[in-house]
């Protein structure tokens, strides 16, 4: 970053807590934060170990052509093998380079169940057919899923523990009383389910299975692109746009959260990274902690719903649906307009209400020397064009990425060799050729790449870049683990048969209705949400909730973005709001009433999923162009008066009356139907004629 550019951007000793600040309230409130400390050699041969074990993910999702019981397997014993080496028993033991023997025999057996499988597979696929496993197999089974559920609650936490550990009970009891079993053969007929099958449910299905081929590449890629510099510039970037507008740093959080938010994937981790310099910003132009906390947890939180990324679980959804990628992230595009436009709403109507100012001038960086840095947005458009077309995979579309991410990191230090290798690269992609010379201009990239790396002062050097792939499958534990225990979750439910008997239980309380069904799914999501992971929350509200809302007639779709945003929304609900209360650490603010804040901030993400699932159009499902275009505005139409409700100011404070007429009014603008679009454009038009008129006769006396 040259000198001139960092005269544009707002001091990070003005702006910013410092790191060791960040670090506490990471550890506090993110258990991905809770990691063993590793110093001298100890920590460069742990490091390999999980370097090692990115590049054998990227080699096997790119190159090999194993069978399932040997891919999957294998992907798993490798996540044990690293998760046990990062993630100590519980808070507080973490001695400096010690792992205590108990930690040492769990990681080689659990990691040793896995790979048994894998030395064994054509045998067991064979014996499985016929059911037959032998005895000492079942103790490989269980020790197995223990250590993943283990892993899980270190990495993740308790809440979906109890969730596994109901529906592991559960199918006990089912083939010990309803099948006349005893406890010894429910026994091997659950581990045997969960632990060795690759299809119908169990460990290795579906979460797994998309996590190894998809999921854990993308978050490699987001490693590397955290180290090209790209989360700053967009913080630099909201800072133009919107810095010097009234309550300018709250929109400055909404726009930089919603952007970084996209590719960390993480609710806690992107309201402390952004947080820690949007938050202290708020709260100098005159935000009170609780709400500057919040505006931060609430835009962070929503970033996993927006286009093009939005987190790992858009891809098991593509999974689940049988649709491609793109059109998930098509149809996710209305919704998350509405998400934030509610939140920059409400930021914008509380800065008017405190009379607050936006930023000097001075303060904020220049677009036009920001913009030479667009080229860091390079490599996300080649991820987003490359999935969205699909042409490639999505594992080599992110592969190339990370190529691209390193050569843009450097750019600045090798312009010409950068500009060779993005061009060799772009040549590779899209001239056309085959054979030996599109392969040249492959080998060209990488080597081109790889140079600009040994450059003095280079921003991806060979450290970070070692660095990057070994915090990539850090970060990839939590999700594989979470993912291994929702598959345990989902093999309960089919081999038991619990998902028709939910089903139909939910029908007889919902009584058919279907916006009942709709309630009881929601607050499912949010429970079970609750200090889990969005991935995991996702599957196993994809296997249990989602065929509920089908089976009552809401879209295949429709049905499955309900259940993935409200698995979401579950980070900034209280009583376990993750996000919003690290946003009030670092805001030194009340815990609760920042949850509270941030959960009136994202009402469009508690109302936005009715509508679509009563009338699919806002999903861009079954519809026309024109009947899009009325759906957006009265939707934002809508959202704008929800927002001006909750916040209790327009022109002026609205009374209790008026915030009543004016939240009426903007729910029936969100339902897009004639009738109540037109009852809803007379109640807002009333409140907005009536505050506007009042205000304007106001003034004078005021003054």
């Amino acid at each position: 970053m040259s000198e001139e550019i960092r005269k544009t951007e707002i001091p990070a000793a003005e702006a910013a807590i410092d790191q060791a600040a960040m670090d506490e309230v990471m550890k506090k409130y993110d258990r991905e934060s809770n990691v063993r400390v590793w110093e001298g050699w100890q920590k460069w041969a742990v490091y390999a170990v999980m370097a090692a074990f990115s590049l054998f993910v990227i080699y096997v999702t790119l190159f090999a052509a194993w069978l399932d019981l040997v891919r999957y397997p294998s992907f798993m014993g490798g996540v044990l093998l690293v998760g046990y080496l990062v993630f100590p028993a519980k808070k507080g033991l973490q001695r400096l380079n010690h792992i205590p023997w108990y930690d040492w025999l769990l990681m080689l057996l659990g990691a040793a169940a896995f790979f048994y499988v894998v030395a064994n597979a054509k045998d067991l696929t064979i014996r499985l057919g016929m059911s037959q496993v032998r005895p000492y197999e079942i103790a490989i089974a269980v020790i197995g899923i223990f250590a993943t559920l283990e892993l899980c609650r270190r990495s993740v936490g308790i809440p979906i523990l109890c969730v596994a550990g109901v529906f592991l009970i559960y199918a006990m009891y089912y083939y010990a009383a309803t099948k006349g079993l005893g406890f010894g053969r429910a026994v091997r007929n659950v581990s045997v389910s969960l632990f060795y099958k690759v299809q119908g449910g169990g460990l290795l299905n579906t979460p797994v299975q998309v996590c190894s081929k998809f999921i854990i590449v993308f978050i490699i890629f987001g490693a590397f692109l955290e180290r090209t510099g790209i989360s700053q510039f967009f913080i630099d970037l909201a800072n133009s746009l919107v810095g010097r507008f009234s309550g300018g740093p709250a929109k400055v959080a909404v726009i930089s959260s919603a952007l970084c938010g996209m590719v960390s994937g993480s609710s806690v981790g992107n309201t402390v990274t952004t947080g820690s310099v949007t938050i202290p910003m708020m709260k100098k132009t005159g935000y009170q902690g609780e709400f500057a906390g919040a505006v931060e947890a609430a835009a962070s939180t929503g970033g996993q719903i927006m286009p093009p990324i939005m987190g790992a679980a858009a891809f098991l959804m593509a999974e689940y649906v049988g649709v491609p990628y793109s059109s998930i992230i098509v149809r996710a595009i209305l919704p998350a307009i509405l998400y934030f436009t509610g939140i920059f709403i409400a930021v914008h109507l509380e800065a008017k209400k405190l009379g607050l100012k936006g930023m000097e001038k001075d303060q904020l960086p220049l677009l036009r020397r920001l913009l030479r840095r667009i080229y860091l947005l390079l490599p996300l458009v080649i991820l987003v064009y490359l999935v969205s077309s699909g042409s490639n995979t999505m594992a080599f579309a992110a592969a190339v990425a990370i190529l691209f991410a390193v050569s843009v990191a450097n750019a600045h230090r090798d312009p010409i060799l950068a500009v060779i290798g993005i061009a060799a690269l772009l040549s590779y992609l899209f001239l056309g050729l085959t054979g030996w010379p599109r392969l040249a201009l492959l080998l060209v990239g990488i080597v081109c790449a790889a140079l600009c790396t040994l450059k003095k002062d280079a921003v991806m050097s060979p450290l970070v870049f070692f660095d990057a792939l070994a915090n990539g499958a850090k970060s990839s534990v939590t999700v594989a683990a979470a993912c291994g225990v929702a598959g345990i979750i989902g093999g309960c439910i089919t081999i038991t048969g619990l998902a028709s008997q939910i089903i139909t239980a939910i029908i007889t309380l919902s009584g058919g209705s279907v916006f009942i069904a709709l309630f009881f799914t929601m607050l499912c999501c949010i429970v079970l949400g609750m200090g889990v992971p969005t991935t995991a929350n996702y599957c196993i509200m994809a296997s249990t909730c989602a065929p509920i809302l089908i089976r009552l007639g809401v879209p295949v779709l429709a049905a499955h973005f309900f259940v993935f945003y409200f698995g979401i929304v579950a980070d900034i609900t209280p009583p376990v709001a993750l996000a919003a209360y690290a946003g009030s650490a670092i805001a030194k603010s009340a815990p609760m009433k920042t949850a509270v804040n941030a959960s009136k901030l994202a009402i469009g993400a508690f109302i936005v999923p009715y509508i679509f699932a009563m009338n699919p159009s806002m999903l861009l499902i079954d519809t026309t162009a024109g009947q899009v275009a009325l759906v957006v505005v009265s939707s934002i139409v809508g959202i704008f008066g929800v927002a001006a409700a909750l916040n209790g100011f327009l022109f002026r404070r609205i009374g209790a009356v008026c915030r009543v007429l004016i939240a009426a009014g903007g729910l029936l603008m969100m339902d897009p139907k004639p009738i109540t679009d037109l009852i809803g454009v007379v109640l807002l038009a009333g409140v907005f004629a009536w505050q506007y008129f009042t205000a304007k006769k106001a003034r004078p006396a005021d003054a």
